[in-house]
């Protein structure tokens, strides 16, 4: 025992002197078993060892002072001792965090392996345990340490944790294949002395230098198999497998060459079952593991498995990584994969493995717990209202802060692994924008944006409703041109976010009509000097005769005019008239794309025209171009409010725009006035993925 072991030992010795095990025995003989199976079977050095000793001094002792010890050796104890303080709720349900949580506690690699020791020792000192204590730890074996020792490629740790547990979950079913194994033994020694009696020649003559070896499955991999299946213990074909391990040079080819020869060899004398084949020399498994297996029959028809591969191929088997390593059975993940690679080179080269060059485990991942001792798994840099989002929806949105520890914390606090998490929530409580800037999940983002959404949505349509409501009392108008102005005077960049402001009394009411009243009076000064209005502000009057022409809304086709096709004037629409050569007097819209130039150039040619009749009396067509987020509700949900009002669908068309994800789409309708429309505008504007309603 070495100076350093020595010393961490008299340490824990003297911590431990007054406790006991279950039954009764002092409990220093855990460490001390746990050091024999570290240094004797694992083969890890003296910091590994030592790491034992003060782990166990430690835990319950947290005031000893350990400054004398190396910084890799304290590292491993503070990892021992936060994985012990794990208390999983229910193991079966959330393995793979757990799994991952004691992989994310071992900053120095060899942490996990430690733990592992620990567990063996305890597993063979099952019996002395209340049958309460024993049970926990049977189902955390399963689920926790025999996948990790499978991973780690820790192959007979990781049989003898298996036949344990099996012994103690399954008394009955572990006896009876036991005793079938012991009672076979000798049959299967003879077995393999007749398979290769026949052989022992050829294989001599053709020069080929090999060993052969027995592999006899654990109970607990043939009761697996047994259950996979769905067959008797005789109908599980590779109870025991002969492997050849054949002595030739490192060359690939030749290699290959031999094992294929020997192949030849076993099935010109023994009957092969091609269907059982398993050719991982021409492609070897994603982990590297190289071999040639097949199943034959004798000449009394009992089945063996033969295995052939070289010394080179049987070492990376048995020792490097392909050594049950990324096996069946096992869930991976990159950086994890990666992490217990390392792990695997600090068990195979201790003497080189020193803390500061071994990578340390991922940290693209934090765990916490919630008080009931639920483990959740959040991305690193969480913030307590991550947590309450991955909770539950409503939690999060009305988070108002937590506890962390026992400690009251604010909702934007960063949340570290190991943490205890107790949410606060307030019913008045309801996300603001900042909340965007704390969280990094994309479940809380997005829960975050739709609520904004759907607030601003809200406080929108109140807003209209107001502006609505206060125009018709002033009895003034409020134009698209008018209102774009004064949404770029006061920086709002869509109708939405204006009428939003609106309904939150961000911008007073009373600014919008002493806005109007200058918009008007600037333009009856122009038209009192004989200007051309504005067009774009979509007056009421053009410039021309004093003639007017009444429309009657029931005879939209009349010979005396037609609806310009380029605007599609709707009863109710601010219009004037234009005097063709051909086709008589064409009604466009004040605010028609064609309107300025034609009032410019044909003043003369101008007529001014009112509507006759009121709204409901005729059919005007119309087209809107929507643009909304590509999902499939929002289609059904544009029709049926376009269904609420008096209107008829002519056509629909969609069109994907994928670099945008987005629908674009063109309704062409049939209104009875301009205030119907503006009502289906308004509403569909209003619907949930729906960006933008634009009449043409």
């Amino acid at each position: 025992m070495t100076e350093l072991v020595e010393k961490a030992r008299a340490i824990a010795a003297e911590a431990l002197k007054d406790e006991t095990r279950s039954d009764g025995t002092p409990f220093m003989g855990h460490p001390d078993a746990v050091a024999r199976i570290v240094e004797d079977e694992l083969g890890l050095p003296e910091n590994c060892v030592a790491a034992v000793y003060l782990h166990e001094a430690t835990r319950s002792h947290r005031d000893i002072d350990l400054s004398g010890f190396p910084q890799d050796v304290l590292v491993m104890v503070d990892g021992l001792n936060k994985i012990a303080g794990i208390k999983p709720k229910d193991t079966r349900l959330e393995a793979e965090k757990y799994k991952k949580l004691i992989v994310s506690y071992s900053t120095d690699p060899r942490v996990t392996v430690l733990k592992i020791a620990d567990r063996l020792e305890v597993m063979r000192r099952l019996n002395i345990f209340p049958k309460a204590s024993r049970d926990q730890r049977i189902l955390e074996t399963i689920m926790l340490y025999i996948p990790l020792a499978h991973q780690l490629g820790l192959y007979n740790v990781k049989s003898e944790l298996e036949d344990i547990y099996f012994r103690h979950a399954d008394p009955e079913q572990y006896r009876a294949i036991t005793n079938k194994l012991k009672a076979t033994e000798r049959d299967r020694e003879r077995l393999m002395q007749e398979f290769i009696e026949p052989l022992k020649q050829k294989l001599s003559d053709a020069g080929i230098v090999y060993k052969l070896k027995i592999r006899t499955k654990t109970a607990y991999s043939i009761y697996r198999k047994m259950q996979v299946q769905k067959v008797p213990f005789e109908g599980v074909y590779d109870v025991f497998a002969i492997r050849f391990i054949i002595d030739c040079p490192q060359d690939p080819k030749t290699e290959k060459d031999l094992c294929w020869k020997v192949y030849g060899y076993v099935t010109e004398e023994y009957e092969p079952d091609t269907a059982r084949l398993r050719d991982w020399l021409t492609n070897p498994r994603p982990n590297g593991y190289e071999s040639l297996h097949i199943t034959v029959k004798n000449k009394r028809g009992a089945y063996v498995e033969v295995q052939i591969r070289t010394t080179r191929m049987d070492y990376e088997a048995e020792n490097g990584n392909a050594a049950h390593w990324a096996y069946k059975g096992v869930q991976h993940e990159a950086n994890l994969d990666r992490w217990l690679t390392s792990v695997r080179y600090a068990l195979e080269h201790p003497a080189d493995a020193k803390a500061e060059d071994l990578p340390q485990p991922p940290e693209n991942e934090i765990f916490v717990f919630t008080p009931s001792g639920e483990l959740r798994i959040l991305s690193a840099g969480a913030s307590v209202l991550d947590f309450a989002f991955n909770i539950h929806t409503n939690i999060g949105i009305h988070c108002i802060g937590g506890r962390v520890n026992g400690k009251a914390v604010s909702i934007k606090e960063k949340l570290s692994t190991g943490d205890t998490v107790e949410i606060m929530t307030g019913k008045n409580q309801h996300p603001s924008r900042e909340w965007l800037n704390w969280v990094v999940s994309s479940k809380a983002r997005t829960k975050i944006k739709q609520d904004l959404d759907s607030e601003e949505r809200k406080a929108a349509a109140a807003g209209r409703e107001l502006l609505e409501r206060r125009l018709k009392n002033w009895k003034l108008e409020w134009t698209d041109a008018w209102q774009k102005d004064f949404m770029k005077a006061r920086k709002y960049s869509n109708v939405i976010t204006f009428m939003a402001a609106l309904g939150r009394e961000e911008i007073d009411v009373n600014d919008i009509k002493a806005f109007i009243l200058r918009k008007q009076a600037a333009v009856e000064a122009r038209t009192d000097h004989g200007a051309i209005p504005e067009i774009d502000h979509n007056l009421n009057y053009a410039a021309g005769s004093d003639e007017i022409l009444v429309l009657s809304a029931k005879h939209v086709k009349g010979l005396d005019y037609k609806l310009a096709k380029c605007c599609n004037p709707v009863f109710g629409d601010d219009v004037f008239g234009f005097v063709t050569r051909t086709e008589g007097i064409k009604i466009h819209r004040i605010s028609c794309p064609n309107a300025a130039q034609l009032i410019q150039k044909y003043p003369y040619r101008i007529q001014r025209v009112i509507w006759q009749d009121s709204a409901g009396t005729g059919d005007f067509q119309v087209t809107l171009n929507i643009t909304a987020d590509k999902e499939q509700s929002v289609i059904a949900s544009i029709l049926q409010e376009i269904g609420r009002f008096k209107t008829s669908v002519r056509s629909f068309n969609i069109n994907e725009n994928n670099r945008t994800g987005t629908y674009e789409m063109s309704v062409r309708l049939f209104v009875p006035s301009n205030l119907e429309l503006d009502k289906v505008i308004s509403q569909v504007g209003f619907l949930k993925h729906v960006q933008k309603v634009k009449r043409l």
